[in-house]
């Protein structure tokens, strides 16, 4: 066992609620430690990446739409597809970062999402330059917590069996309370 004290006050060990991790950053952002700026660079680099092969994946698609000679309606009809649907994305995409969407309305537009997957990663390499993408929305839950913890914690009095006096704590066993003595007068009756 090493001598050498460890980080104070990380999250793993104060008491109380625990920060939800955030993908590809874990718990880093809480004190920004743990290589949180390499992180967010990574996650920028990586997002931009997969976007742009993402659009080349596309730029096929298209490339085997018109080699099949379906007609400039159609291959018209899936360019303005992919361009709303990335723009619905990315805006559903931003505004999930700073408030939580309600299951039942995430689950109907997954297949959205999944179409305007250009969207998405584009909000998720633009808010890499502000913040942990979610950040936000993570840190004020948890700070929120952390204050109830907190004021649920400091009203507490302590440990009844531990307070000075005559150790009467009422109600138990043993205690003398009323109920006690009307099963002893039940009893000599």
């Amino acid at each position: 066992m090493s001598d050498a004290p460890g980080p104070p006050n990380t999250p793993a060990s104060t008491p109380g609620p625990r920060p939800e991790p955030l993908p590809f950053f874990g718990t880093t952002w809480v004190e920004h430690d743990g290589g949180y700026p390499l992180r967010r660079v990574a996650a920028a680099i990586g997002s931009l990446a997969l976007a742009a092969a993402g659009c080349f994946v596309l730029r096929f698609a298209y490339d085997g739409l018109t080699i099949a000679d379906v007609g400039s309606f159609v291959s018209l009809l899936v360019i303005v597809m992919f361009v709303v649907c990335s723009a619905l994305s990315f805006r559903r995409t931003w505004d999930g970062f700073s408030t939580r969407h309600d299951p039942d309305s995430q689950a109907s537009v997954r297949g959205l999402m999944l179409i305007g997957f250009v969207g998405a990663l584009l909000a998720y390499f633009l808010r890499t330059f502000t913040e942990a993408p979610g950040e936000r929305l993570h840190r004020t839950e948890y700070e929120e917590a952390r204050t109830q913890y907190e004021r649920r914690t400091t009203r507490r009095t302590g440990n009844p069996s531990r307070r000075g006096g005559n150790g009467k704590t009422g109600g138990g066993k043993g205690s003398g309370g009323a109920s006690s003595a009307k099963s002893h007068k039940k009893q000599g009756s």
